[in-house]
């Protein structure tokens, strides 16, 4: 564990003060109400007429047991870019402060940053797409406040080192982001199991993707329950609508077809790769533990193009730093890969 972590001395001062927007759902909270007149809403239109729960109470306490963790331990948030968003907003001063990721990597922490006037600094990746701890840690400085890290990693698929990982986050004294976002399709131990032992450890998470619900827009993050309370603190006071909330209460209700289908997506992955590595215009399939396959290609502006105009969309990651000539491909279901696979074996 890292003994120099101290939460207040990385908190924004104002932050820190900060005295949040009082729901009027939670000024009666513990008690019996039937009759609301306190938030000044509709009579009518049951039940969209009432906001809803602020802290998703309900959702949490059904959620804690499956990922491990307790409920005080679960922030909500509108999609993951909201948890990102808000470790800027509370850990990092504008023009003065700056955070440390590797490169490539997913796109929005940096969006975050700039949208937030806060520097990023990118450490570039080995040619295996692995990190190297020490690497991270020289480039960080007194006013490094977060590290961010994505395992497996986007646009990469990879698992990034469990150890490098450990290394960072029991060296660093700011705080480290795990972007788990494609875990479930991993091998690998989730950090998120190790928040009660790491305070400086925030782990992400996200509806979106082996919980097939990308339109509901939900993401999570697991954190110390003093962190969780920031979060909580600085966060829009009604920012997971109530449709969302009982949609993904009723998710979690069908655990077994979750599981199924990210069985399914491994199966196919299993599949598509050899059939990748085979053709003509592949030079290079990267090795994958998410729901998705980075392919180094001949040409690969040529065949995406070549894609879109039959339909089949991928995402051309030829401009990013690493992924030249690379195309990233998600797994889809075995007709939507048959059809990508026919179409790159017509290519000319």
């Amino acid at each position: 564990m890292n003994t120099e972590f101290d939460l207040k001395s990385l908190v924004r001062s104002n932050i820190w003060a900060l005295e949040p927007y009082s729901c009027a759902r939670d000024e009666f909270k513990g008690r019996a109400a039937h009759v609301f007149l306190d938030a000044n809403e509709s009579p009518y239109n049951a039940p969209f007429n009432r906001y809803p729960d602020p802290l998703q109470e309900n959702l949490k306490a059904k959620l804690a047991p499956l990922k491990g963790v307790r409920p005080g331990q679960i922030f909500l948030g509108n999609g993951s870019d909201e948890a990102i968003d808000l470790v800027y907003r509370i850990f990092c001063r504008p023009a003065a402060d700056n955070v440390v990721a590797i490169s490539p990597t997913y796109g929005m922490y940096k969006v975050a940053a700039d949208i937030n006037d806060v520097e990023y600094r990118s450490v570039p990746l080995d040619d295996n797409f692995q990190l190297h701890a020490d690497q991270l840690l020289a480039a960080v400085d007194r006013n490094t406040k977060a590290i961010f890290l994505c395992t497996p990693n986007n646009p990469t698929g990879n698992d990034l080192d469990h150890h490098e990982v450990m290394r960072i986050i029991e060296a660093f004294s700011g705080i480290v982001v795990v972007d788990e976002a494609y875990a479930d399709f991993s091998d690998q131990e989730p950090f998120r199991l190790m928040v009660g032992r790491y305070p400086n450890l925030i782990v992400l998470n996200t509806f979106s993707k082996a919980w097939a619900s990308a339109s509901l827009r939900l993401g999570m993050a697991f954190a110390s329950e003093e962190i969780i309370g920031l979060f909580n603190k600085v966060k829009y006071p009604y920012n997971i609508n109530s449709l969302t909330q009982e949609r993904a209460l009723q998710s979690l209700d069908d655990m077994l077809k979750i599981e199924g289908w990210c069985r399914q997506i491994r199966r196919e992955r299993s599949h598509i790769l050899p059939a990748l590595a085979e053709l003509p215009i592949t030079l290079k399939v990267y090795p994958t533990a998410a729901n998705f396959v980075l392919v180094r290609v001949t040409d690969a502006n040529r065949i995406y193009q070549y894609l879109v105009d039959r339909g089949i969309i991928v995402r051309n990651r030829n401009r990013v730093q690493l992924c030249q000539g690379c195309l990233r491909i998600t797994v889809g279901t075995l007709q939507e890969n048959n059809e990508l696979l026919g179409a790159l074996r017509q290519y000319k």
